[in-house]
């Protein structure tokens, strides 16, 4: 769906108009729903998100906000790595990709959504993509990491559509089946020492660099999984291997067995950075603490400014999750011990060995391959010379004949 049509169905003449008009309209009971039915004369097909190229043309300030719209093939993976269940939680959910891939695959009108976002632009877009898809759930303004949120809005499946309510902004904290996150990368966060005494970073011996939130973001995600469900968390590959803080709290999560796998994914799959990501897979009170490693690097379709992560690419990667088995230059399940001796280190290929030795280069056939190619040059210089003796001879291109074939039969 392109911009001018959105911001027809709308009512709104410039893009900056639209997200305040959005939630008017989402909290309009007679608005609401014709508004729904509007966009499904336009759209039917429910499977992805209408509005992430609209967003990211008008919205995104990635230098400011460190801000990636995940690609719906990222989002396809996840939802597929976090299973199913009946009840979501996202964190930086932005306008909703993930969740919707997430819906469309389980699409049990019993779950339970909660779902937090920072941006004010962004959140009556997450409201309408919610209702419209007839789901339950909390949607949340603010900041995750802080705790502080400012709005927050009831979503009530009521038959087709979905109601709108404001509510208060006090959210029991509550244990989701399905935790699926793609956080804005490195970013920064207060990092004030009380944060230790917070009940989501207790236990992990140090907080994330105030830099560097990735951490943060993966510990507030992890502390809302609940007991059998699956975290699936998009962050830079730094998170594997950096020291110091982000070093113990990885030690830590290692040690109690938390990360069940680590997928390296291919680079330029998101629109606004060309560094590679990682997927982590985290559970909750396994009994092993070995770790899948899987270097899906090169699974990917070469697109003319992205990378694209196609549908045969992402079901190797489910299947190989799922049959947790050593696969040759693509997989290997590390023991405990194993990560332990690599200083927990899980920088991926200290475990998948990618390497192709190169082919044995043939001497002999270099040579022929010269001596063809010497052969082929002199030919063509004998009929170069020839051509030349059927030329005209002038006074102005006398000279410059009898000089290049003297050079030409030198050789």
């Amino acid at each position: 769906m392109n911009l001018e049509t959105i911001n027809q169905l709308l009512g709104v003449t410039e893009s900056y108009q639209a997200p305040e008009k959005m939630l008017e309209l989402m909290l309009d009971d007679k608005k609401r729903p014709e508004t729904f039915d509007a966009f499904l004369k336009q759209e039917t097909d429910m499977s992805y998100e209408w509005f992430q190229s609209y967003f990211e043309d008008e919205h995104s300030d990635r230098k400011k906000k460190k801000q990636d719209f995940t690609p719906s093939s990222v989002s396809n993976l996840l939802a597929q790595l976090g299973g199913g269940g009946n009840s979501y939680f996202e964190a930086a959910a932005g306008t909703g990709g993930i969740m919707i891939q997430s819906w469309n695959q389980n699409k049990n009108s019993n779950s339970w959504y909660q779902v937090e976002e920072l941006s004010e632009r962004s959140i009556p877009f997450l409201i309408f993509n919610m209702a419209i898809r007839g789901m339950s759930g909390v949607v949340l303004r603010g900041d995750s990491l802080t705790g502080k949120f400012e709005e927050a809005y009831q979503i009530s499946n009521k038959g087709k559509y979905s109601d709108v309510r404001p509510i208060l902004t006090t959210i029991e904290t509550n244990k989701f089946g399905s935790v699926l996150m793609n956080p804005p990368f490195s970013a920064s966060w207060p990092a004030d020492k009380n944060y230790l005494e917070d009940e989501r970073f207790t236990g992990y011996n140090a907080l994330a660099p105030k830099s560097k939130a990735d951490y943060a973001f993966l510990l507030h995600g992890f502390h809302h999984l609940g007991d059998g469900g699956t975290m699936a968390i998009v962050l830079p590959h730094g998170v594997l291997f950096r020291g110091n803080a982000e070093g113990k709290i990885r030690k830590a999560l290692l040690e109690n067995g938390a990360i069940e796998a680590v997928i390296g994914l291919p680079s330029k799959l998101f629109t606004n950075t060309d560094i590679p990501t990682t997927i982590l897979v985290l559970r909750k009170n396994r009994l092993n603490k070995d770790v899948l490693f899987i270097d899906a690097s090169k699974e990917f379709e070469k697109g003319k400014n992205t990378n694209l992560l196609k549908q045969d690419h992402i079901n190797k990667i489910i299947d190989t999750c799922n049959k947790r088995k050593n696969v040759d230059k693509f997989a290997h399940v590390a023991s405990f011990e194993e990560i332990k001796e690599n200083d927990f280190n899980l920088n991926i290929p200290r475990y998948v060995d990618t390497f192709e030795e190169e082919k044995q280069i043939d001497m002999l056939q270099v040579a022929k391959d010269l001596q063809s190619i010497n052969k082929e040059i002199k030919e063509s210089e004998q009929a170069f010379v020839k051509m030349m003796d059927d030329l005209q001879v002038t006074e102005e291109n006398k000279e410059w004949i009898e000089l290049t074939k003297e050079m030409l039969l030198e050789n």
